[in-house]
Protein backbone atom coordinates (compact mmCIF):
# COMPACT_ATOMS: atom_id res chain seq x y z
CA UNK A 1 0.00 0.00 0.00
CA UNK A 2 1.34 3.26 -1.10
CA UNK A 3 1.45 6.19 1.25
CA UNK A 4 0.17 9.55 0.04
CA UNK A 5 2.21 12.67 0.29
CA UNK A 6 1.10 15.35 2.75
CA UNK A 7 -0.45 18.53 1.45
CA UNK A 8 1.40 21.82 1.70
CA UNK A 9 -0.41 22.88 4.87
CA UNK A 10 0.25 19.47 6.49
CA UNK A 11 3.93 19.71 5.53
CA UNK A 12 4.22 23.12 7.15
CA UNK A 13 2.59 21.80 10.32
CA UNK A 14 4.96 18.80 10.45
CA UNK A 15 7.99 21.00 9.98
CA UNK A 16 6.81 23.45 12.64
CA UNK A 17 6.49 20.62 15.18
CA UNK A 18 9.93 19.19 14.55
CA UNK A 19 12.77 20.57 16.58
CA UNK A 20 16.06 20.92 14.82
CA UNK A 21 19.48 21.03 16.32
CA UNK A 22 21.07 24.46 16.59
CA UNK A 23 23.87 25.00 14.09
CA UNK A 24 27.35 24.10 15.32
CA UNK A 25 29.62 26.90 16.37
CA UNK A 26 32.57 27.38 14.05
CA UNK A 27 35.94 26.48 15.57
CA UNK A 28 38.13 29.36 16.77
CA UNK A 29 40.90 30.49 14.41
CA UNK A 30 43.95 28.26 14.76
CA UNK A 31 46.34 31.22 14.86
CA UNK A 32 44.71 32.67 17.95
CA UNK A 33 44.90 29.33 19.77
CA UNK A 34 48.48 28.58 18.74
CA UNK A 35 50.02 32.02 19.32
CA UNK A 36 50.79 31.51 23.05
CA UNK A 37 52.27 28.07 22.36
CA UNK A 38 54.45 29.39 19.55
CA UNK A 39 55.62 32.25 21.77
CA UNK A 40 56.60 29.74 24.49
CA UNK A 41 58.47 27.56 22.01
CA UNK A 42 60.26 30.57 20.56
CA UNK A 43 61.35 31.68 24.04
CA UNK A 44 62.48 28.16 24.91
CA UNK A 45 64.23 27.13 21.68
CA UNK A 46 64.99 30.45 20.01
CA UNK A 47 64.72 31.49 16.40
CA UNK A 48 65.08 28.96 13.61
CA UNK A 49 66.57 28.98 10.14
CA UNK A 50 63.54 30.90 8.85
CA UNK A 51 64.53 33.93 10.91
CA UNK A 52 68.01 33.73 9.42
CA UNK A 53 66.69 33.45 5.86
CA UNK A 54 64.85 36.78 5.97
CA UNK A 55 67.95 38.70 7.12
CA UNK A 56 70.62 36.52 5.49
CA UNK A 57 71.98 39.25 3.22
CA UNK A 58 72.51 41.56 6.21
CA UNK A 59 74.13 38.83 8.30
CA UNK A 60 76.75 37.50 5.86
CA UNK A 61 76.95 40.22 3.20
CA UNK A 62 76.02 40.31 -0.48
CA UNK A 63 78.87 38.16 -1.73
CA UNK A 64 78.17 35.17 0.51
CA UNK A 65 74.40 35.62 0.40
CA UNK A 66 74.51 35.10 -3.37
CA UNK A 67 75.91 31.56 -2.98
CA UNK A 68 74.56 30.37 0.40
CA UNK A 69 71.24 29.85 2.19
CA UNK A 70 70.54 28.72 5.75
CA UNK A 71 68.92 25.29 5.46
CA UNK A 72 68.39 24.02 9.00
CA UNK A 73 69.25 25.10 12.53
CA UNK A 74 69.65 22.25 14.98
CA UNK A 75 69.70 23.18 18.66
CA UNK A 76 72.00 21.35 21.05
CA UNK A 77 70.63 19.39 23.98
CA UNK A 78 70.58 20.95 27.40
CA UNK A 79 71.42 24.46 26.21
CA UNK A 80 74.49 23.34 24.23
CA UNK A 81 75.31 25.32 21.08
CA UNK A 82 73.67 24.11 17.88
CA UNK A 83 74.62 23.36 14.30
CA UNK A 84 73.71 25.51 11.30
CA UNK A 85 73.33 23.69 8.00
CA UNK A 86 74.02 25.84 4.95
CA UNK A 87 73.10 25.09 1.35
CA UNK A 88 76.06 26.25 -0.73
CA UNK A 89 76.39 26.52 -4.50
CA UNK A 90 79.04 24.01 -5.67
CA UNK A 91 82.46 25.66 -5.95
CA UNK A 92 81.72 28.26 -3.28
CA UNK A 93 81.82 25.57 -0.56
CA UNK A 94 85.58 26.00 -0.14
CA UNK A 95 85.17 29.76 0.28
CA UNK A 96 82.45 29.23 2.88
CA UNK A 97 84.57 26.67 4.72
CA UNK A 98 87.45 29.14 4.98
CA UNK A 99 85.14 31.88 6.24
CA UNK A 100 83.21 29.64 8.63
CA UNK A 101 84.57 31.32 11.78
CA UNK A 102 83.43 34.74 10.56
CA UNK A 103 80.03 33.39 9.48
CA UNK A 104 79.56 31.74 12.89
CA UNK A 105 80.40 34.95 14.73
CA UNK A 106 77.91 36.93 12.61
CA UNK A 107 75.17 34.34 13.06
CA UNK A 108 75.78 34.30 16.82
CA UNK A 109 75.59 38.08 16.84
CA UNK A 110 72.12 37.79 15.28
CA UNK A 111 70.80 34.79 17.25
CA UNK A 112 72.54 35.44 20.55
CA UNK A 113 75.90 34.46 22.00
CA UNK A 114 76.65 30.73 21.85
CA UNK A 115 73.63 29.81 19.73
CA UNK A 116 75.68 28.05 17.01
CA UNK A 117 79.15 26.55 17.21
CA UNK A 118 79.43 24.52 13.98
CA UNK A 119 78.54 24.81 10.32
CA UNK A 120 77.43 21.88 8.21
CA UNK A 121 77.87 22.56 4.50
CA UNK A 122 75.54 20.90 1.98
CA UNK A 123 76.36 21.53 -1.66
CA UNK A 124 73.50 22.07 -4.05
CA UNK A 125 71.61 24.64 -6.08
CA UNK A 126 70.83 27.89 -4.31
CA UNK A 127 67.79 29.95 -5.28
CA UNK A 128 68.61 33.62 -5.90
CA UNK A 129 67.77 36.18 -3.23
CA UNK A 130 65.27 38.90 -4.08
CA UNK A 131 66.89 42.14 -5.15
CA UNK A 132 67.59 44.65 -2.41
CA UNK A 133 65.46 47.77 -2.61
CA UNK A 134 67.30 50.69 -4.15
CA UNK A 135 67.76 53.66 -1.83
CA UNK A 136 65.20 56.40 -2.40
CA UNK A 137 66.46 59.34 -4.42
CA UNK A 138 66.00 62.74 -2.79
CA UNK A 139 63.31 64.87 -4.36
CA UNK A 140 64.51 67.78 -6.45
CA UNK A 141 63.66 71.19 -5.06
CA UNK A 142 62.11 73.66 -7.50
CA UNK A 143 64.47 76.23 -8.96
CA UNK A 144 63.96 79.94 -8.29
CA UNK A 145 61.98 81.88 -10.90
CA UNK A 146 65.04 83.95 -11.89
CA UNK A 147 66.99 80.76 -12.75
CA UNK A 148 64.02 79.41 -14.73
CA UNK A 149 63.87 82.65 -16.76
CA UNK A 150 67.64 82.46 -17.35
CA UNK A 151 67.33 78.86 -18.62
CA UNK A 152 64.46 79.76 -20.96
CA UNK A 153 66.42 82.72 -22.34
CA UNK A 154 69.55 80.62 -22.94
CA UNK A 155 67.74 77.91 -24.96
CA UNK A 156 65.58 80.36 -26.90
CA UNK A 157 67.78 80.35 -30.01
CA UNK A 158 68.12 76.53 -30.13
CA UNK A 159 66.16 74.39 -32.62
CA UNK A 160 62.75 73.18 -31.37
CA UNK A 161 63.78 69.52 -31.08
CA UNK A 162 66.72 70.44 -28.77
CA UNK A 163 64.97 72.99 -26.53
CA UNK A 164 63.37 70.44 -24.20
CA UNK A 165 66.57 68.42 -23.80
CA UNK A 166 68.74 71.49 -23.18
CA UNK A 167 66.34 72.99 -20.63
CA UNK A 168 66.12 69.64 -18.81
CA UNK A 169 69.92 69.42 -18.71
CA UNK A 170 70.21 73.01 -17.44
CA UNK A 171 67.64 72.35 -14.68
CA UNK A 172 69.54 69.22 -13.61
CA UNK A 173 72.85 71.10 -13.50
CA UNK A 174 71.39 73.99 -11.51
CA UNK A 175 69.58 71.60 -9.18
CA UNK A 176 72.78 69.69 -8.39
CA UNK A 177 74.91 72.77 -7.94
CA UNK A 178 72.47 74.39 -5.48
CA UNK A 179 72.02 71.28 -3.28
CA UNK A 180 75.73 70.66 -2.69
Amino acid sequence: MRRTLPTESEAREILARRRTRPPLRPPPPAGRSLAPLIRQLDDRFGKGAGALETRWREIVGDRLAAVTRPQKLTKGRGGAPGVLELRVAGPAALLVQHQSAEILSRVNLFLGAGAVDRLRIAQGPVKPLPKAAAPARPRATPLPASVEREIEASVEGAPDDLKAALSKLARAVHGHSTTR
